[in-house]
């Protein structure tokens, strides 16, 4: 199982707080509901809560009780202030909420648009400069893959991809069952069951450099479904690959930002992690770009295909003279 990232634990914190301040008495199950976590973690949080607050005093510190079943939070005040936002802030959130509206199969869309008209209500002449923002995600996407993979979702039909494999600059022939074509991250993804890979797979659709509409079904097989969405389209699998890194002190930041597997403080200050990837253009380019206080352990060839790069790079340039 993937280790949380340290990114991924505050952003729960700062969320769990002021819901919780506004919850005092809460139980400890309904409040681990509402958070969408377990029991156990939500205790390990509200431990860790223990060391958190303004200051370093003990009267700077968050409290938190929970040992009666019910959960009080106090001296939080600080952090369960409304949020309030800056003029870049909600110009950002309303441009974003209108290129949500215009994702085709939206089940939220009342509640988006409610959310719009306050936030512009809120935001008043400051959310003028949202209106000269327009954002386009089809431009790098052939609108005829577009519309066939919409039509395979629709009917329920069997796609047949030709999809390009950044990672290993291949193109490679697919049968994917189609389940839901999304907009994430500035991209077009579809999402379905690949019976290449025998498994769910995101193919991003400017990566498709053909793509048929099958004449079978194509409803993918009993309990498969779409995958829950966090903050990363991509969620690793067991056949990603897996890659060991070393991860000099200048470095340790990459194992709270990234998702990894498992990580290993080094007696010389170094951390030693393993994470999976399907792509490995991304890290290649994290690799080059750290100069040296990211090594790769394994696999070996993914490790001289980026020494050889480097070396690439840095050789001298020779012109030739007439």
């Amino acid at each position: 199982m993937a280790t949380e990232t340290a990114t991924n634990r505050l952003t729960r914190l700062l969320t769990m707080v002021p819901w919780l301040v506004n919850r005092q008495g809460i139980e400890l199950e309904e409040a681990a509901r509402g958070l969408g976590v377990t029991v156990e973690q939500l205790e390990s949080d509200l431990n860790l809560l223990f060391l958190c607050g303004y200051g370093q005093m003990p009267d700077e510190l968050i409290e938190a009780d929970w040992e009666e079943g019910r959960v009080f939070v106090g001296n939080a005040d600080t952090i369960s202030r409304p949020l309030r936002l800056g003029v870049d802030e909600a110009v950002t959130l309303i441009v974003g909420l209108r290129t949500l509206l215009d994702v085709p199969g939206l089940t939220e869309r009342d509640a988006i648009e409610r959310a719009l008209a306050k936030l512009e209500a809120a935001a008043g002449t400051a959310a003028e400069p949202a209106s000269r923002v327009s954002v386009d995600l089809t431009d790098a996407v052939d609108p005829q893959v577009l519309a066939h993979a919409r039509e395979g979702v629709q009917q329920h039909r069997r796609l047949h991809l030709t999809y390009h494999v950044p990672g290993r600059d291949e193109s490679t022939e697919r049968d994917v069952d189609p389940m839901r074509v999304i907009a994430a991250e500035g991209h077009w993804y579809l999402e379905g069951w690949c019976h290449r890979a025998e498994g769910v797979r995101m193919f991003r659709l400017d990566r498709v450099e053909g793509l048929t509409v099958l004449d079978e079904d194509g409803t993918p097989p009993d309990g498969v479904s779409p995958r829950e969405l966090g903050e990363s389209i991509f969620s690793a699998t067991e056949s990603d690959l897996l890659v060991t890194l070393r991860l000099l002190p200048g470095a340790l930041w990459v194992s709270d930002y990234y998702p990894v597997e498992s990580t290993s403080d080094e007696a010389d200050g170094s951390r030693t992690i393993t994470l999976r990837t399907a792509d490995t253009a991304w890290l290649e380019r994290l690799v080059l770009r750290m100069g040296g206080h990211v090594l790769v352990v394994s696999p070996q060839d993914l490790g001289e295909r980026i020494a050889a790069r480097a070396s690439a790079a840095l050789a001298p340039q020779t012109h030739d003279v007439d």
